[in-house]
């Protein structure tokens, strides 16, 4: 079967189907709903026994109009699928995995790699359709997620390292300072002092965001916009737009506020440094964004309702070189910055059990925040 991969394991992300009963199959497949994947069971010739809500967002259409239909007319190439059910139903193979391309109502074809699996239940076939550009995610989230670990015990052992020798250094050179006698050797000393302070202050900031008590209260995420509006204006009075395009139907949350304040801040600020040239022939503009969103999976979890609160900005964009480590700590575009701006916003954000992404393009640079709602 051109195209097919055969394989002799059942898809580990797929439940175990209950054995038929007289129950109907909304009854006996609804734990599928549970899954963010797109999943339908059909009979042995392609008619739709069953499809998932995933399924159903994917499509456009509710599921009383895909049941009884074919599944194989939802995809661009029917013939695939065809082949698929035919090597299940002859016992040719337990599962097939292939690529595929998904029709959507309104929308371009869904690219998806599909497993057709066979069930317990004889003449009855589930076919899982997963996302390429899901996949994609899932695999860069893990990689975020894993990439912030290893910053935060990096920071933590290496902050620790770096402040027990400056104080020694620091207590040696006031004690030179005062036994000196020459003022142009006391200038020495004192360079020595105020770069321990430097130094001192840039490993405070690294241990802060580990330092920091959780404070937990209700958040409405509007009132946290807003004070961050007001100082990115107080700081950029002229040249800059800072635009408001709210859901006001979000509902509060439980968070640590000045938390999110401060993550929020590190990141329109340094939209509005990165638009300094705009700004200054006032052409510079970022907008705040909130919206909601409904039956997404990231950082591993299904979440019914997730706040996405987005930052977008028509500066030159994230320097290509710095792309994929733009939330290391000491990493930053600008050659004056620090880079602990967004490795201390990724923090507070996934103290919240949140995700930050960036997509930029020269024009456009967007900064995407997810948290879960109730």
């Amino acid at each position: 079967m051109r195209g097919l991969l055969p394989l002799v394991a059942s898809p580990p992300s797929l439940p175990s189907l209950p054995s038929p009963t007289s129950e109907s199959a909304a009854q006996r497949f609804q734990a599928l709903d549970l899954l963010a994947t797109l999943v339908a069971v059909v009979a042995a010739d392609g008619a739709v026994l069953y499809a998932n809500a995933a399924l159903e967002d994917a499509l456009g259409l509710s599921r009383r109009s895909i049941v009884n239909g074919l599944l194989q007319d939802c995809f661009t190439d029917p013939g695939l699928l065809r082949k698929a059910l035919l090597g299940v139903r002859s016992n040719e193979f337990a599962v097939l995995r292939y690529d595929a391309r998904l029709k959507r109502l309104q929308h371009e074809p869904l690219p998806v790699h599909v497993l057709v699996a066979q069930t317990e239940a004889a003449g009855e076939v589930v076919v899982e359709m997963l996302p390429l550009e899901q996949q994609a995610r899932q695999e860069r989230e893990e990689r975020l997620i894993d990439q912030a670990q290893t910053n935060k015990e990096l920071i933590r052992n290496l902050a620790h390292e770096i402040k027990n020798p400056l104080g020694g250094i620091r207590g040696a050179a006031q004690l030179l300072q005062m036994e000196i006698d020459s003022r142009a050797l006391n200038e020495y000393t004192q360079v020595i002092i105020d770069e321990v302070d430097r130094l001192q202050s840039l490993v405070d900031r690294l241990l802060l965001p580990h330092r920091r008590a959780h404070v937990v209260g209700d958040v409405n995420i509007h009132e946290v916009c807003e004070r961050v509006r007001a100082l990115i204006v107080a700081e950029f009075p002229v040249g800059l737009s800072v635009l408001r395009d709210y859901d006001t139907s979000i509902p509060e949350f439980r968070g640590d506020r000045e938390q999110l304040i401060q993550a929020l801040l590190n990141i329109a600020q340094n939209a509005a440094q990165a638009l300094a040239p705009l700004i200054a022939v006032g052409d510079g503009r970022i907008i705040f964004k909130t919206r909601v969103n409904r039956q997404i999976t990231f950082c591993k979890q299904r979440y019914r309702l997730a706040l996405e609160l987005l930052v977008i900005d028509n500066g030159p964009g994230v320097p290509d070189s710095i792309k994929d480590r733009i939330f290391f700590p000491l990493v930053s575009g600008r050659a004056s910055g620090s880079g602990l701006g967004l490795t201390l916003a990724q923090t507070f954000v996934q103290r919240h059990h949140g995700l930050i992404e960036c997509k930029s393009e020269p024009g456009q640079t967007e900064f995407k925040i997810l948290l879960p709602l109730p």
